[in-house]
């Protein structure tokens, strides 16, 4: 993801800013927080996408595993707040301020292309921790054959009991491993309606602006057609004026000539 298309860092402070001529600080606050949870996501998946090299190798342990949970839940409180800040921005801007509105749609696109391969990269770690789970191994490692018959059945009981607790403990595992995967759902749908929103509103005002591009067309042509009739109208009252500027003229010689004879 190319940050400058939203946002810089400032050099010293490392803070990420928004680029705009927004007068409204919550809007540029806003923005910055979003450009930040995009970063957030985005280094989210870089962690699952290292440890998913490192599960079921040596370097697999219960140390790599709880990173992994950690990093999860602290990537998904991010994802689950990120709409709700979206959909603030688009409530505190002012109606058909297509800039803004364009802002908003770049974010929330850079948001879900973010959230999408993060979802993915979880299901991949999630299925291939659950091939590799970590066995807890039992302390009881005696032989069967060199024990008597009392020991044998104390060795076998705690044996099932034993193989009990793992099996729990495993199902236990892939309930977290399972829970840990982001629920993208719910937060699609939010989107989705966020973004069909916008998008009728950015028509909306284009479709505003073509009738009233339309309507300055037909007001222009309509003073261009008064032009052209004021034009032919003025052109035959001078030929009107004309006409009887000479019948006046020859009427008046023929009075003179009348009166001279």
């Amino acid at each position: 993801m190319n940050k400058n298309n939203y946002g810089t860092i400032s050099p010293n402070s490392g803070d990420v800013h928004f680029q705009g001529t927004s007068n409204s600080s919550e809007f540029n606050s806003l923005c910055d927080s979003i450009v930040t949870n995009i970063y957030t996501v985005n280094s989210g998946w870089k962690t699952l996408e290292q440890a998913l090299k490192n599960i079921g190798t040596s370097r697999d342990n219960h140390g790599l595993r709880d990173k992994i949970h950690v990093s999860q839940l602290s990537t998904n409180q991010i994802i689950s707040v990120t709409p709700k800040d979206l959909n603030r921005l688009k409530m505190i801007i002012q109606k058909g301020d297509k800039q803004k509105e364009f802002q908003i749609n770049k974010l929330t696109d850079n948001f879900t292309e973010a959230m999408a391969k993060y979802h993915s990269m979880q299901k991949l770690v999630a299925s291939k921790m659950k091939a590799n789970l970590l066995l807890v191994h039992s302390p009881e490692n005696a032989s069967v054959e060199e024990a008597s018959s009392q020991s044998e059945q104390l060795q076998l009981s705690k044996q099932l009991a034993f193989e009990q607790d793992l099996l729990l403990d495993r199902e236990s595992r892939i309930k977290q491993i399972e829970s840990d995967v982001l629920d993208v759902n719910q937060i699609m749908r939010e989107l989705s309606a966020l973004v069909h929103e916008q998008r009728e509103s950015v028509d909306t005002i284009e479709n505003s602006i073509d009738h009233a591009v339309g309507n300055v067309e037909e007001g222009t042509e309509q003073l261009l057609k008064a032009s052209r009739y004021n034009r032919k109208y003025r052109l035959k009252l001078c030929i009107l004026v004309i006409i009887a500027v000479v019948v006046i003229s020859a009427l008046v010689g023929i009075i003179v000539s009348s009166l001279k004879k």
